[in-house]
C-alpha cells in the first residue's frame, strides 16, 4: 500500500486528474477500475475519480510495488549547470552552460537572468533548456522534492529568443505558476528591454504596424498597413545613450509578439547590433570582429509586477526586478564612448 498526502501543489483539481500524473504510464480505464474495485480509495473511503482535491486529502493505493512502479514515471531530466561563467554570457567552446543567475526567489516564484545562446524551452528532444537548469537547480537546493514531479511540474511563463538575455519568471508553485502566467497573458505585468541598434536616435517615439509570420522561414514581416494573417503591433523606444553611430534604447512592448523588437526596429532603418536574422551584414560583421559580439545585444532588463496581485502572490504587487546589462554590451559601449 502507498499513501499519497495533497500536497498545495495538487489540490484544486480532480481526483483522476493527479492519478494519470502519478500514474502516468497507466490507461485510464485502469485507474477507474481500481477506483471502483477499491484498490484505490480518496480519505478511507470508495471513490469516482471526480471528487475535486483539498490540502491533506489522503489518497491510499492499494497496489503492488512493481505496479505502482510499472505505471509511475517522473518526468525529470538530469541536467548539470557545472561551469559559472559571467552574467550574460554564452556557452563555452565545449557548450557548457552557466549557472543560473538567480535575481529573486521565494516559495511560488524564481525569477532568473537567462543568458544569450540558451534555449527558455526545448525545442526537440534532447535539448537543455532553461527549464531544466531551473528544475535541477530546485532538486539539488533541496527546494523540489522528486517525487513531486509525478504531480506537479514547475515551469517557466514567459520565453525569451535563445539569443535573446535577460528575465524568466517559472512558477515553483502551483498557485505561483497559474497567477504568473495570467499576468503574462493579460499584460498585466509590464516588461522592458535594452538594445544597442544602429544608428542615431535621438527621440522617444511609439511605433506601430503589422506583423506577419512565416513559419517555415521563422521569420517575420513588418508592415505598415494590414495585410492577410498580420497582427497589429505597437512598439515604444526611448533613446538612453547615442554616439551618432550607435544608440542604446529602452523597448516596451505593447504587444508581444514573436521577434517583435527585432524586426520592428529593423523596419525603421534601426536594426539591433548581432542580429544576422533582421540587422546590417556589414555593421553586424564589423562589431563582431572588433567586440566579439555573436548574437543580437538584447537584452530583458526590467520586469515590474502588477499593481494589484492575487493571494498569494499579492506580497509581489508594484515590486520591480532589474537584470543587469551583459558584459557584452558593456564591451560595445565602452569601445564607442557610450558608457
Amino acid at each position: 500500500m502507498q499513501l499519497l498526502k495533497v500536497t498545495a501543489n495538487e489540490a484544486g483539481q480532480r481526483l483522476d486528474k493527479l492519478l494519470a500524473k502519478y500514474l502516468n504510464q497507466a490507461q485510464k480505464g485502469f485507474l477507474y477500475k481500481m477506483m471502483r474495485k477499491k484498490n484505490i480509495t480518496l480519505n478511507g473511503k470508495r471513490c469516482e475519480g471526480g471528487e475535486r482535491l483539498k490540502e491533506g486529502d489522503e489518497i491510499r493505493l492499494f497496489l503492488a510495488e512493481d505496479t505502482i512502479a510499472k505505471f509511475s514515471r517522473i518526468p525529470v531530466s538530469s541536467v548539470k549547470a557545472d561551469v559559472p561563467n559571467k552574467r550574460g554570457e554564452s556557452p563555452d567552446r565545449r557548450g557548457r552552460m552557466p549557472c543560473l543567475d538567480i535575481i529573486y526567489e521565494d516559495k511560488n516564484i524564481l525569477i532568473v537572468n537567462k543568458p544569450s545562446g540558451m534555449l527558455s524551452q526545448k525545442a526537440k528532444d534532447g535539448d537543455i533548456s532553461l527549464n531544466e537548469h531551473i528544475l535541477n537547480y530546485l532538486i539539488d537546493s533541496g527546494h523540489l522534492p522528486v517525487e513531486q514531479l509525478r504531480t506537479f511540474k514547475p515551469s517557466i511563463c514567459n520565453r525569451l529568443d535563445r539569443n535573446t538575455s535577460g528575465l524568466v519568471t517559472a512558477g515553483v508553485s502551483l498557485p505561483g505558476l497559474q497567477v504568473m502566467n495570467q499576468v503574462f497573458k493579460d499584460r498585466s505585468i509590464h516588461k522592458y528591454y535594452q538594445c544597442l541598434v544602429k544608428g542615431a536616435v535621438t527621440k522617444r517615439q511609439m511605433i506601430a504596424g503589422f506583423l506577419r509570420k512565416d513559419e517555415t522561414a521563422n521569420t517575420v514581416q513588418i508592415h505598415a498597413m494590414e495585410v492577410e494573417n498580420s497582427v497589429p503591433i505597437m512598439t515604444e523606444y526611448v533613446p538612453l545613450k547615442t554616439n551618432g553611430s550607435a544608440t542604446l534604447l529602452q523597448v516596451t512592448l505593447i504587444t508581444g509578439r514573436s521577434h517583435q523588437i527585432r524586426a520592428h526596429l529593423a523596419s525603421i532603418g534601426h536594426p539591433i547590433l548581432g542580429d544576422f536574422k533582421y540587422g546590417d551584414r556589414a555593421v553586424n560583421e564589423a562589431v563582431s570582429q572588433k567586440y566579439r559580439v555573436n548574437s543580437q545585444l538584447l537584452h530583458s532588463w526590467k520586469l515590474a509586477m502588477p499593481q494589484k496581485l492575487p493571494y498569494p502572490l499579492d506580497y509581489l504587487a508594484g515590486k520591480e526586478f532589474f537584470a543587469p546589462l551583459p558584459e557584452v554590451f558593456l564591451r560595445v559601449m565602452r569601445g564607442e564612448g557610450m558608457e
